[in-house]
């Protein structure tokens, strides 16, 4: 079970081969181990973060699944083919059936996460029954938090700022005193990774650069 200050953190996952589509111009092998670079920069900031009591991945696939445990997570097998936000509200269920409240739905694709951006987004969310943190454009969704379980209601996906606003989450952007920089920057395009690199990318990320980072230069023309 939790302590009241901490939360549990569930990490919604897919088959890293399938990760990342728009970047299919890194061919599949390079955008494969992207994917899994920024699972692994991701894991790492939310395990070191003080304000997490637990994380969780929820994944159908046994590679993610072995990288998670790996890394310290926890695995929550997820019924194949059952979607981000049918993902999302599993996790939420087994951290419920475990007692904890404060649950916060995260992301994997947020390579220059640090553990203060994302510690300070769930202490703010600790005031608030529902919260949410925008990606960097404002219109999708990189954290998702509820002081209990059944009030998460995901709705990651297009539109997903707006979707969790109209159901009366709270906007973090608009109440932090902080820019959460590391915590909005998620990666969807080159332009994207270029922004995060640019907040200084985590380890995994730095190393596929060194290995990649000019067949990405290539891509962006």
């Amino acid at each position: 079970m939790d302590t009241p200050d901490t939360w549990s953190v569930v990490m919604p996952v897919k088959a890293l081969t399938a990760a990342k589509s728009r970047l299919a111009d890194l061919g599949p092998g390079p955008r494969s181990a992207l994917a899994h670079a920024f699972l692994v920069d991701s894991l790492a900031a939310v395990l070191a973060c003080p304000a997490v009591s637990r994380a969780s991945v929820v994944t159908d696939d046994r590679d993610v699944a072995d990288l998670a445990a790996r890394a310290g997570a926890d695995v929550v097998t997820e019924r194949p083919g059952s979607g981000l936000n049918a993902a999302v509200a599993y996790g939420a269920s087994v951290a419920a059936a475990r007692g904890e409240l404060r649950v916060a739905a995260l992301v994997a694709d947020l390579p220059s996460l640090t553990a203060v951006d994302l510690a300070t987004a769930l202490r703010a969310a600790a005031h608030h029954h529902h919260a949410f943190v925008p990606d960097a454009a404002g219109t999708g969704t990189t954290l998702l938090a509820a002081t209990g379980p059944a009030g998460l209601a995901p709705r990651f996906g297009p539109g997903s700022a707006a979707a969790h606003a109209s159901l009366g989450a709270t906007n973090l952007s608009r109440v932090v005193h902080a820019a959460l920089a590391t915590l909005r920057r998620d990666v969807d395009t080159l332009a994207d990774l270029r922004a995060a690199i640019a907040l200084g990318a985590g380890t995994a990320t730095t190393s596929w650069l060194d290995r990649w980072g000019a067949l990405a230069e290539q891509a962006a023309g």
